[in-house]
C-alpha cells in the first residue's frame, strides 16, 4: 500500500519538473494573467507553495505568515520559497509515525463550520491540492502550445 509519505516525495518531485519548465519561459509569459483560479502560473505555482507551507504549520502548532512571494520578481527567489518550503515538509515527514497520523486536530471546513480532522486527513489534503492545480498548469501549458513535463509514478 502507497502511503502519503510516498505520495508528497512524488509531489515534490513532479513540483520542480514543473518549476524547471517554468523557467525557460519569459518571465512575462510566467506572470501572464491567464484567468485561472490564481491568475498567472506564477500565482497558482506560489500558492500551492503557501498551502504546503500552512498546513505543515497547522500540523506543527505553529503560527503562519504567508510568504510574500507573489511580489518577487525572479525565478531565484521562487526557487528559494520552494526549497525552504521542501525542507519544512521533509523534516516533518521524518518525524512522522502511525501515532502521530492519527493525532487529531481542530479545523474549520469551507464553509466556517468545525471539523476534526488528523494529520493523515490534512496531509491528503496537501496531496490533493497540489494534483487539482498541476491539472491548471496542464492546461494552460497545453493552451500555450507547450508539452507538460513527465508526472510518471514509478516510471510508469
Amino acid at each position: 500500500m502507497v502511503d502519503i509519505c510516498e505520495l508528497l516525495r512524488y509531489n515534490e518531485q513532479v513540483r520542480r519538473r514543473y518549476f524547471e519548465a517554468f523557467t525557460t519561459l519569459p518571465w512575462e509569459e510566467f506572470i501572464r494573467n491567464r484567468e485561472a483560479s490564481f491568475n498567472s502560473l506564477r500565482d497558482i505555482f506560489i500558492h500551492t507553495l503557501n498551502a504546503v507551507d500552512y498546513w505543515v504549520s497547522f500540523l506543527q502548532k505553529e503560527d503562519f505568515k504567508l510568504n510574500p512571494t507573489y511580489n518577487d520578481k525572479s525565478f531565484e527567489a521562487i526557487r528559494k520559497y520552494m526549497e525552504h518550503v521542501e525542507k519544512r515538509m521533509s523534516t516533518y515527514l521524518e518525524t512522522l509515525s502511525t501515532e502521530k497520523l492519527k493525532e487529531t486536530y481542530a479545523a474549520t471546513d469551507d464553509d466556517g463550520k468545525p471539523v476534526e480532522v488528523t494529520a493523515e486527513d490534512v496531509l491528503i489534503h496537501v496531496f490533493e491540492e497540489e494534483v487539482h492545480h498541476r491539472g491548471e498548469f496542464i492546461a494552460l501549458l497545453w493552451q500555450m502550445g507547450i508539452k507538460p513535463p513527465l508526472m510518471s509514478w514509478k516510471g510508469l
